[in-house]
């Protein structure tokens, strides 16, 4: 019997650590698909299908899970039921999503449908979304509607924040630390330089809101700093990357003018790591619009875009 216990449990026996079995994956969800009259459109390291003429309607999800880490009280690659809860590497995250999907197109009537439908099963979505950038990258025409399955407690998402990400690089003249006025410090340069971003931040971009957001305002996170090589002498160079999650568009291009005057000022370089429009769908059949602070492969499509998936519990 075809059910959404039994999808997932397949699903989650198959090890997609970053994409390791990605292709016994596919295949599955291909073999699956085709028993439905779906076609194959293409198939590389992803994975396209649909039914029907001019699909209206698609859905997106990816293969891939984050790593598990040591303390399991279950086996991640074997779906287990405790308590009412299902526990298994990627349960939510989000091949529940996929198998829920796959379960509710056993149950309608594909031939009955006046449009068609397409799927979309991408990969490294934990990392890079390099499967939906690949996708993006053929031009293709995706539906006017599109269901993401990521995990948000069944209830239904219609926007979420974009992100802009850069990597800032400064830099100095490596001497003895007993003589610091031989040298410049590339840790010194870049902290100076972070606190003059993070004054700009907090004066000219955290004070707009948007209230559609459950946090209504662009955040800022220093996430990354490495500088230096040794205790006794000063650093040559400093690294550090700093994440914005945007509310408007206009944000990006406000830090990257500012970004630009910093580096002039202080010898320094930046580069873009990501940069991703916030989006916001208005949509007339959807009684309560919510959003989202995380991202997704939604965030890449220009499409008609709800993210919908299972309850999440994290526990090992």
């Amino acid at each position: 019997m075809i059910n959404e216990m039994n999808i997932l449990k397949d699903l989650v026996s198959l090890n997609t650590i970053q994409d390791k079995e990605n292709q016994s994956f596919l295949n599955y969800i291909e073999e699956f698909l085709t028993k439905l009259q779906f076609k194959t459109i293409r198939k590389e390291k992803y994975l396209i299908m649909s039914t029907g003429k001019e699909p209206k309607l698609g859905f997106i999800g990816h293969s891939d899970t984050v790593n598990y880490i040591e303390g399991w009280n279950t086996n991640p690659f074997e779906l287990t039921k405790k308590d009412n809860k299902l526990y298994g590497l990627g349960a939510c995250d989000m091949k529940g999503g996929i198998a829920a999907f796959l379960q509710a197109l056993t149950e309608t009537d594909l031939k009955s449908l006046n449009n068609g439908i397409k799927i979309y099963i991408t990969y490294d979505e934990e990392i890079a979304f390099e499967g939906i950038k690949k996708i993006i990258e053929t031009n293709e025409n995706f539906p006017e509607y599109i269901i993401v399955g990521e995990p948000t407690d069944n209830k239904v998402i219609t926007g979420c924040k974009g992100l802009f990400a850069v990597k800032i690089y400064t830099y100095g003249d490596k001497v003895h630390s007993s003589r610091p006025d031989k040298g410049k410090n590339a840790n010194s340069i870049m902290i100076k330089l972070l606190n003059e971003l993070e004054k700009f931040y907090e004066i000219k971009i955290k004070k707009e809101l948007n209230l559609n957001y459950e946090v209504p305002y662009t955040t800022m996170n220093i996430s990354l700093l490495n500088g230096g090589n040794s205790i006794n002498s000063l650093a040559d160079k400093c690294e550090t990357y700093v994440d914005f999650r945007i509310i408007k568009e206009e944000h990006i291009q406000s830090i990257k003018e500012k970004l630009q005057n910093l580096c002039k000022k202080y010898n320094a370089r930046y580069e873009v790591d990501f940069q991703i429009l916030p989006f916001f769908n208005s949509i007339d059949f959807i009684n309560k619009q919510e959003t989202a602070c995380f991202m997704t492969e939604a965030s890449f499509v220009d499409s008609k875009r709800i993210i919908l998936g299972p309850r999440a519990s994290c526990s090992t």
